[in-house]
């Protein structure tokens, strides 16, 4: 009885060990996980408007609603350039795994121009109400639609901008760790942001026509 629990003891002592001299988890799974944290805590803002804005999606004070508003085939067009922004924006993180420079730069490139064609899509949608009168001031469901389609677009428009930076310091610093890291955080910020527009896509513009 006594051995079985010397053993025991042993044992026990040596998983302890083990794990002490493990260490600490990878600095890229560390980096990862924090930044898994600050999307969340973005979603959960999304999650806020999303509420105001299905509060408020049938106050338009008498002006026009999401039927008369929406067009679907431009908003078709820019689902399809985001979700194939997430694909290229995947391909590009395999290529950074292979450490093939032209296939990542070749992949980021065709990101930045889907995800800035999305953009301008948007933008002028935006143009397009406001010039009919159909501007955030006109109503509460304006109001809110603004905001929460805007708050997207600012997120695409910030991604755009890392995504520029990131390939400068691939072109200067190569794929040094730290730069692995960065871009790592980028992929998870774009394929988060195509999760929101699917959910804003389905929402505000289908959910809106046939209301």
């Amino acid at each position: 009885m006594n051995v079985a629990v010397a053993v025991d003891d042993e044992v026990r002592y040596e998983a302890r060990t083990s794990a002490s001299e493990a260490g600490p988890a990878a600095k890229r799974v560390v980096v990862g996980y924090g930044f898994w944290i600050f999307l969340l805590s973005d979603i959960i803002m999304f999650a806020a408007i999303f509420a105001a804005y299905a509060v408020l999606s049938h106050a338009t004070a008498g002006g026009p609603g999401g039927a008369q508003l929406f067009n679907q085939r431009s908003v078709a067009i820019e689902t399809a350039c985001l979700l194939a922004s997430s694909y290229t924006c995947g391909l590009m993180s395999i290529a950074i795994d292979s450490r093939r420079y032209a296939a990542t730069y070749l992949f980021a490139l065709v990101t930045f121009v889907l995800g800035a064609a999305f953009l301008a899509l948007e933008l002028r949608e935006f143009a397009g109400m406001i010039a009919i009168g159909a501007g955030p001031q006109r109503s509460a469901f304006l109001s809110a639609f603004f905001t929460l389609v805007g708050c997207h677009g600012m997120h695409v428009t910030a991604g755009l901008v890392w995504l520029a930076v990131m390939m400068a310091q691939v072109a200067i610093k190569g794929f040094h760790a730290t730069v692995e890291r960065r871009l790592l955080c980028f992929s998870l910020f774009w394929h988060a942001l195509d999760i929101v527009w699917v959910w804003l896509f389905t929402v505000v513009y289908l959910m809106g026509v046939l209301s």
